[in-house]
């Protein structure tokens, strides 16, 4: 299994960041709020210091967007989309004990996170400008093909899993109760992304180890680590 970007995404974004986590043992992971209830104040305080548009964080990634050729405010990155609702409602849907705790971690840190399960994703991922032949499953039970030039997040049997760079992602390999093992990815653009990306690892490391979920392995991408590979289970 593996995770890389193609050199077409590196070289129209040099500066971008990407934090990646093999994670086993999610099938044991129990619900406990008191994981979200302990970043919820971080939240909080982002929250009233700033919109979200203003967080640095965000604002590179509408920067990015707007480069091309995307509204900002018609696609949003994830981690926008869900600071936005939580100030909106103070709350989130509850989906998975993993999930339910990398949207507050997502939320904290102002970047966003994705997490597939490995079991649906052939080979790999590999983050590239789409063809157009990619296949996208909604949640809805269609299929669709992504724009071609739009980034996503495909396998080597071209199924999309994840569409224009949101984290938009598809209902072929969305963690579910039968999910054990996943790969995590958290990708920043903006100048402290380094830096930012180090203590989310930290966070992510500490709190799946509290919840008894292990890391497989864990690497920090940019234009010269390219990569990240582990077994297959």
């Amino acid at each position: 299994m593996y995770f890389t970007h193609a050199d077409a995404v590196w070289t129209a974004h040099p500066q971008l960041r990407a934090l990646t986590l093999a994670v086993d043992d999610v099938l044991g992971m129990k619900d406990d709020p008191a994981r979200q209830e302990r970043l919820a104040p971080r939240v909080e305080e982002r929250l009233a210091a700033h919109t979200e548009s203003e967080m640095p964080e965000i604002a590179a990634w509408r920067e990015t967007f707007s480069r091309m050729g995307l509204k900002p405010t018609q696609y949003r990155c994830a981690a926008e989309a869900l600071l936005r609702r939580y100030r909106k409602e103070r709350n989130l849907p509850r989906f998975h004990p993993l999930v339910d705790y990398l949207n507050f971690v997502s939320m904290s840190f102002a970047i966003p996170i994705a997490v597939f399960d490995c079991a649906k994703v052939a080979d790999g991922i590999t983050v590239r400008p789409a063809d157009g032949s990619e296949r996208y499953e909604t949640f809805q039970g269609d299929v669709e093909h992504p724009v071609p030039g739009e980034i996503v997040f495909t396998d080597a049997e071209g199924n999309a899993h994840s569409r224009r760079w949101t984290f938009r992602q598809s209902a072929r390999s969305v963690v579910s109760a039968g999910t054990d093992r996943v790969l995590i990815v958290a990708e920043a653009l903006h100048a402290a992304a380094p830096q930012d990306l180090a203590a989310l690892e930290r966070e992510l490391t500490a709190g799946l180890a509290g919840a008894g979920v292990r890391v497989a392995g864990a690497r920090t991408l940019d234009s010269g680590e390219r990569r990240l590979e582990f077994p297959h289970a």
